[in-house]
Parts: C-alpha cells; structure tokens; sequence
C-alpha cells in the first residue's frame, strides 16, 4: 500500500460488561484492513497497575502471551498475531503499572523540570507517547488500539482521556472510534433492550468521546427499527450500527464484519482506497475449521483447565493446525491432579494425541508425569510445552534411566536427581 500522509488510529473501547469481545473486534479489524492491503499494528492498554502480566494468577487474568522480544503480555496479542500474521513487541502492551513507573522514572531524573506531576498532562502524555512509540516502531499505515476494561471503571479513565485528546492532536480524520457494547435480552420471550448501549454510550460521551462506530453484542440480529432507534440516540450513522452475533469460529468475524460493509465503512472516514479485499484464502481458511474432513480428539493435561483462557494458544494452537491438515480438533480436558498412574490408560484411552502445556508449581506435576509415561509406553503422540516438555524428561529420568527420585529443583531442591535445576542470578552469572 503507499504510504500515507499519516498515520491512521482505531480506537476500540468496551461498555457494559467486561469479556465482550473487544479483542476479537480488534483483531478482525485488522484482518479486514490487511486483507485490503494495508500494513496494521496492534496495542492492548490494560489498566491494571500491575507492570506486565507476567506475575498474574491464570484463574483470574488467563494465559500470559509472550512476545518474540519476551514481553509477557495479555492474552489478545495472541489474538491479534493470529488474526493479522504480525509478530508484535512490548510496544505493543501498555499497562497503568509500566506508565506510571515510567513517569515515576522520569520525575526522579528531574526531566520535568521540577513541575507538579498530574494525570492531566504527564501521565496522558505518557500514555500517547507509548501508543505513538509502537505507531513509529511498525511504520504501520494502521494502529488499532485495544482499551481493557469496561467505559465507566475508574482504573480506565486516564487512557478514555488520552485517546480523547488523540483527535486534537492528529486530527480528526485519522482517528476513528468503535465501541463495542451489548444489545441486552430480557424476559421469558428474550426482549431485546437497547438502553444498556445507550447508556454506554452515554457514559463515553461525559468523557468527550464520541464514537464513530458501535459493534453491538446480540444473539439475534437488529431489526431496522432497533438500529434507527441506536443511531438516534446515539448519534451515528445507521450503517455504523454493526451487530456482532456469535459465530461458529471466531476466525468467520472478519468476514461477517466484511458482509456488514464495516472495513468500508472505516476507511471512508480515513478517506483511503477502499479497494478489493483478498479474503479467499481466509474463506478457505475458516472452511477447514467449520467443515472439516477429518477429526481427531486431543487432551490437555493441565492444571488450570477450570478456565480455558489459560490455554487460549495452545487451544488456537491445536486449530490452527488441524486447519492446515484439513482437520477439526476436539479438546478433551483432564485436571492433572485428577489423574494418577493407575487411571491414566483409561483417561487417555481415545485420544489420538496429548498435550501438556504449562504451569509451575507442585500441583498437579504427578499427574503430569503419570500422562507422559503413557504416551512413552504406548506411542501416543505427545507435546510438551515449557513445564510439559520438563515432566518428560523427570519421566524419561525415573523410568528408563533408573534415577529414582528425579525431579525439578522447583518442586524438590534436595532431589538426588536434579534434572530439572531452575539457575541462580548468581550461577546465571558464573556461567
């Protein structure tokens, strides 16, 4: 695509209730937009005070993404490099905790001068700089900028001011809001109800944004009375009113979008070439998973398997590539702690693969063991990932090599059998 003048910022904010889809809308945006040629980049904004995700609990966050500069991030940059075949970096992830220690950072230098040091300008500007930091590290035509949280949360409200201030400073025909709310079904007939959206809506227009765009969350479609109703009160146009129903595959969203004329829709407002979308191999793509030829069945052995986000890649990981072998994956989940040596045959007798994937800790790691010295005893094809790939070599260690007591210095640091031994900074350093 040739250049642009400048560059081009989504913004994707959620209201309502938290989990609405906002990642997936991001991510089929950028899909929607590279399939028309244009170069994307992605940021997630978290509002945690936490610096990165890499110290959060899976059963309350879900899995921590690592980025190929090792950046431990949020869960949707694996969907937006699913999504747009793009490797991002730790530019690509900002949180409350990394902008504040920044801006700590810097007070303590002295690089303001000694002013009084606000939210309102120091710690917005923080936040813009970021975002303008991964815009100028891509060079990408396209930024699309993921908001965590819900509009109305105290913890969001220094990011909804930055990217309000975004379209002082670069100008209003390049940047462009979508928010994503819920269409709410009530009653015993399942009335829909448009009063939450516009209260959202509401919500993000005290703040001063106005959005250029709603992606509304609705089992059922939108009758034309519901998106007149929408656009009236919210103040868009009616083709910027864009239900977003359940799909079979979250990978048929962009094409749904498509159908919905939303790509065209958006680069209208940026005044740039529409032109035609190259989505076959896409179409192609999302057929193997919604019509597969064949099937097979795999388990995970893990340990939070109660809240399947803390798999989201391997689980992605596994579609992806039945896809390619024209496949569909069926994902069964077994709780390591629930499985011991003596259950493990009948546990894993109709899988046709095994995967067990990561987790620190001693929980659960005998059963992880037990799964591994089925899959070695009865050629059943394994993966082990990270922890996984560790509890295959205890395995391989205890029962072939005769080192009883084997283990990982994480779970056992006076183990004879030391296999696993997690290195000091100072033997780091020695070595």
């Amino acid at each position: 695509m040739t250049e642009q003048p400048s560059t081009k910022y989504i913004f994707v904010t959620g209201g309502v209730v938290s989990s609405i889809g906002k990642g997936i809308t991001s991510a089929s945006i950028s899909r929607m937009l590279k399939n028309r040629g244009y170069t994307v980049t992605m940021v997630k904004v978290d509002p945690y005070v936490n610096v990165d995700a890499g110290t959060m609990n899976p059963f309350q966050h879900g899995e921590v993404f690592v980025t190929d500069d090792r950046a431990e991030t949020d869960l949707d940059l694996g969907h937006y490099e699913r999504f747009c075949d793009i490797n991002l970096n730790k530019l690509s992830s900002i949180t409350t905790g990394s902008v504040y220690a920044s801006v700590i950072a810097k007070e303590r230098r002295g690089d303001y001068l000694a002013a009084c040091v606000q939210v309102v300008p120091h710690i917005t500007d923080e936040i813009k700089e970021k975002i303008k930091a991964a815009a100028r590290d891509s060079g990408a035509d396209v930024v699309i900028v993921e908001i965590g949280g819900t509009v109305g949360d105290i913890e969001s409200l220094p990011f909804l001011e930055a990217i309000r201030q975004f379209r002082k400073d670069v100008g209003s025909k390049n940047v462009f809001y979508v928010h994503v709310t819920l269409i709410a079904e009530v009653g015993p007939w399942g009335e829909m109800k448009t009063k939450p959206t516009q209260h959202s809506v509401i919500k993000l227009r005290e703040i001063g944004i106005q959005p250029d765009l709603l992606v509304c969350r609705a089992k059922n479609p939108l009758s034309e009375d519901m998106r007149e109703k929408i656009s009236l009160f919210c103040d868009v146009e009616p083709e910027a009113v864009v239900e977003s129903a359940n799909a079979e595959t979250i990978y048929e969203v962009p094409l749904l979008f498509e159908n919905r004329g939303m790509a065209t829709f958006i680069l209208d407002h940026f005044r740039l070439p529409h032109g035609e979308p190259k989505i076959e191999e896409w179409e192609r793509f999302v057929n193997r998973i919604k019509h597969p030829q064949h099937q097979v069945k795999i388990a995970i052995v893990g340990k939070y398997t109660h809240l399947r986000d803390a798999y989201t890649s391997v689980i992605e990981s596994a579609t992806h590539a039945g896809a390619a072998e024209d496949a569909g994956v069926e994902i069964q989940w077994i709780e390591s702690s629930d499985l011991t040596p003596e259950n493990a045959a009948e546990m894993l007798a109709d899988v046709d693969g095994l995967i067990v994937p990561g987790g620190f800790g001693e929980r659960g790691i005998e059963g992880k063991v037990a799964a591994v010295k089925h899959a070695r005893e009865t050629g059943l094809p394994y993966l082990g990932l990270c922890y996984g790939l560790q509890m295959a070599v205890i395995e391989y260690a205890r029962n072939v090599c005769g080192m009883e007591g084997a283990n990982t210095t994480e779970v056992d640091p006076a183990s004879p059998y030391p296999v696993i031994h997690l290195m000091s900074e100072q033997e780091v350093m020695e070595a």
